[in-house]
């Protein structure tokens, strides 16, 4: 709480800092290449990765490379975004995605250090959200020396609301493969004792059931087959199981210390931070989202970890990467539950199909390099230049610098 007051929790490293805002697990892992390649460019730059929860935090304590620290982000209200930044004197500022607070970003661009918006997702809804605030948004989006999109698409919508240098840059996601927990993949194997899984990834209220009638049509034709349901919402694990229950499905539910027992048809894995473990398990994965009306989730993490992806037709957050999915044969699009089921069975029992299209997947969708690469090329410039002493440059804009907030 006194990280999020904007009261720091450690000292500022001396010499110049980059700060990477992002908001959770998904947007903190994406730019963990950037935040290598920019150290490996520019040593001497110090790293600050703020995120606003704690399973994110517990993450990039683990994961971050040297020369780099992690603080909960300040609240986007009242003294703390002052105060941080007075604290931490940052000489880049980069937001990820979409994590655009006000407050913050108003009090990192009074303080004269350059910030840019990077990975950037602007979905069509958001878009519409924000065009009712054009004015605020568009003198948001102008503090930003540099605006670089997932896809042209958000790039164009940007542009629209006022970021006239928002250009597309590809998604960093494609080079940000979710952290592997070895343990947990080789005790699940102990307990499936060789039955075949499938994995419905991030799914969302209303897509269980449809992954429930997908698990009884898959099972007629690939005996002991069992599902891997993992919800967008872990707090929902107890809801979901007792429907699935009683639809006559037997269920364990990992959040409940229950193990997958040998007549368990579904495991919901309502737990956080496992996700690289369940995509390097499953051979084939469906990604929530997409059969409701919520925009479909990010499929670079199971294209790169192999898994032969299925998805709905609401993928409008990812549009650029289905369509390019969909171009190369490296996805299935599924209308509803029974659909699902006879994909999932196809791809378990076609095995050289299912190859084919995981190395399609690869193919459209790229290792991510490139767009690290080009993102890089647009931070460095914004850094102050290299010195001998590795000063930052907060030392020649003191009369830039906010007067610090006392502590409450």
């Amino acid at each position: 709480m006194r990280e999020k007051l904007g009261e720091p929790g450690l000292d500022r490293p001396p010499g110049p800092l980059a700060w990477f805002h992002a908001a959770s697990v998904g947007e903190s892992l994406s730019v963990l290449g950037l935040i290598a390649e920019l150290r490996a460019a520019r040593p001497d730059v110090s790293v600050l990765v703020t995120t606003g929860t704690l399973t994110s935090a517990e993450l990039m304590a683990a994961r971050l490379p040297e020369g780099c620290r992690h603080q909960f982000a300040p609240l986007d209200l009242g003294r703390a975004p002052k105060r941080f930044v007075a604290h931490w004197r940052p000489d880049l500022c980069v937001w990820v995605e979409s994590e655009i607070w006000p407050a913050l970003l108003e009090a990192a661009a009074a303080s004269g250090a350059p910030a840019a918006l990077v990975n950037a997702r602007m979905s069509e809804r958001s878009a519409r959200g924000w065009r009712r605030a054009p004015g605020m948004i568009a003198q948001l989006l102008r503090r930003f020396a540099a605006v670089l999109a997932q896809d042209e698409d958000g790039a164009a919508r940007l542009r629209r609301l006022g970021a006239a240098n928002a250009r597309a840059s590809g998604s960093l996601k494609a080079g940000a493969a979710p952290p592997d927990r070895p343990s947990l993949r080789t005790a699940t194997l102990s307990a499936l004792r060789g039955r075949p899984l499938w994995l419905a990834a991030s799914t969302h209220e209303g897509e269980e059931m449809a992954v429930a009638e997908a698990q009884r049509t898959a099972a007629t034709r690939v005996p002991g087959l069992v599902c891997l349901l993992v919800p967008r919402h872990p707090e929902r694990g107890e809801e979901i199981a007792r429907e699935l229950w009683s639809r006559g499905l037997r269920v364990a539910r990992r959040g409940r210390g229950q193990a997958l027992g040998p007549q368990d048809e579904i495991h919901v894995l309502d737990t956080l931070g496992e996700m690289g473990a369940w995509l390097r398990l499953a051979p084939v994965a469906f990604i929530g989202g997409s059969l409701v009306d919520r925009g479909g989730h990010n499929p670079h993490e199971p294209a790169a970890l192999g898994a032969a992806i299925l998805h709905g037709p609401h993928v409008a957050n990812f549009r650029a990467d289905y369509a390019a999915l969909a171009a190369a044969g490296g996805a299935r699009e599924v209308a509803d539950g029974p659909a699902l089921g006879e994909a999932v069975a196809d791809l378990l029992t076609e095995a050289p199909a299912r190859e084919r299209m995981v190395a399609a997947a690869r193919t459209a969708l790229g290792d991510g390099r490139g767009a690290t690469q080009t993102t890089l090329a647009a931070l460095l410039p914004l850094l102050p230049p290299r010195a001998g002493g590795a000063v930052s440059a907060w030392a020649g804009r003191a009369d830039k610098d906010p007067a610090p907030e006392p502590p409450r």
